[in-house]
Order: structure tokens, then C-alpha cells, then sequence
């Protein structure tokens, strides 16, 4: 059961070069496929109510689409991951089609916003042997989690079980910026919320979490 919400331990040894969770007892939200029009001003609203930092995993189409959405992400303090341009599954793709795709939104940033990313997150967390190679020649590492929320069922009792049976003090948790959790994600951030105050964990910000990695 617990290996639905947090990778079993064999695979994270087997890609010790991934991220899987936080190295300062500090535990970091991150949130995948935005920016969306529908879901991204909620999560920044909450964040500033909570003085919380995150990592946004864009898609490379919403961030050309989403411009604006995009600037504010990154005024607000926040930073952008690489999560593909078209939100491909690259374990069906080959060597060439997936370093176009990661290339496309590394220049995205770049040209539209003179922001260099630092980190990617495969779409649906699938990856294979390939992944951390091709991810080397861009400088990137390759985030993954240790708390799936299921956000997506957009089911807040899922959201809520996972919180509170597998949230660790160095948990990095999945949330997504998009349409199919728009109606539950404030509700979720606030449970997390609630679950880290009540254990008297702390969040962390990008930077604190993931430096011994950069």
C-alpha cells in the first residue's frame, strides 16, 4: 500500500541519482502540469497566505501560452521546473524526441524570462535507464517524491488520507496545478498545512530542500 504514495525503496536505490526527498527535515511542495488559468492564481494566493515557497514542474505549452501566469510565478519567489513541452511520456519516446522537448522549455524560460532551470520531473513519474544521462547534458536533476497525494482524483478524502498516513518531516509531496484538482486544491494545501503544523514539521523552500543536490 504505502508504495502508491511514496516509491519503494529498491527503485530509489537503483536511481540514487534522482531526488526523492528532502535532505534538510524540511518538507517541500512541489506542484506539476501549470501554469493553468483556472488553478495557478489559487495556488499562489494560498502560498503568500502561508508564506510557503514551491516548485512549479510547467509544461512547456502552458508556459508559452500563459505568459503573464508564468512572470507571476516567479515574481511571487517561486521557481519552474522542466516537465516536458507537451507533457510526454518519455519512456515511449527516443534520445532525439526527448531532448527537443526539454531543450524547447529550457529556452522558453531563457528567452521569455532569463531564468535557467535547474530541475525536471518526468510526466505520469515515469522514467528508465536513459533518463539521468540525457538529463546531464542539459544540467538538470531529476526531482521525483516521497508523497503522492492523488489530487488529481480530485477526491479531498484521498488528498487527505495520504497526508495524514505517509507525511514525513522530509517528505517532498505532488500536488498539480491543473484543472482536473482546480476545486480541491485549496482545500489540499490547507490540510497539508494543518498535518505539518499539528506533527510540528516545517516547509522548506526549493533552495534549502534540494541544495545538496545543486
Amino acid at each position: 500500500m504505502k508504495y502508491l504514495y511514496n516509491p519503494p525503496l529498491i527503485i530509489k536505490k537503483i536511481f540514487r541519482d534522482f531526488i526523492w526527498e528532502s535532505k534538510t527535515s524540511k518538507i517541500l511542495l512541489t506542484f506539476d502540469d501549470g501554469p493553468n488559468p483556472n488553478s495557478t492564481e489559487i495556488i499562489l494566493k494560498e502560498f503568500e497566505n502561508h508564506s510557503i515557497k514551491t516548485i512549479f514542474f510547467c509544461v512547456g505549452e502552458n508556459l508559452e501560452k500563459y505568459k503573464s501566469l508564468t512572470q507571476e510565478i516567479l515574481s511571487q519567489g517561486h521557481e519552474v521546473g522542466n516537465h516536458t513541452y507537451k507533457h510526454q511520456i518519455i519512456t515511449r519516446q527516443n534520445k532525439n524526441q526527448i531532448k527537443e522537448s526539454i531543450s524547447k522549455v529550457q529556452n522558453i524560460l531563457l528567452e521569455n524570462n532569463a531564468y535557467q532551470i535547474k530541475y525536471f520531473r518526468p510526466p505520469h513519474g515515469k522514467f528508465d535507464f536513459r533518463t539521468n544521462k540525457i538529463l546531464s547534458d542539459f544540467n538538470l536533476k531529476n526531482v521525483m517524491w516521497s508523497l503522492l497525494t492523488y489530487d488529481y482524483k480530485n477526491d479531498i478524502n484521498i488528498v487527505k488520507f495520504a497526508v495524514s498516513k505517509y507525511l514525513q518531516k522530509n517528505s517532498i509531496i505532488v500536488l498539480h496545478d491543473s484543472n482536473k484538482s482546480k476545486d480541491i486544491i485549496a482545500d489540499s494545501i490547507k490540510i497539508i498545512v494543518e498535518e505539518v503544523e499539528r506533527k510540528n514539521y516545517q516547509f522548506g523552500k526549493p533552495s534549502e530542500c534540494l541544495k545538496s543536490y545543486s
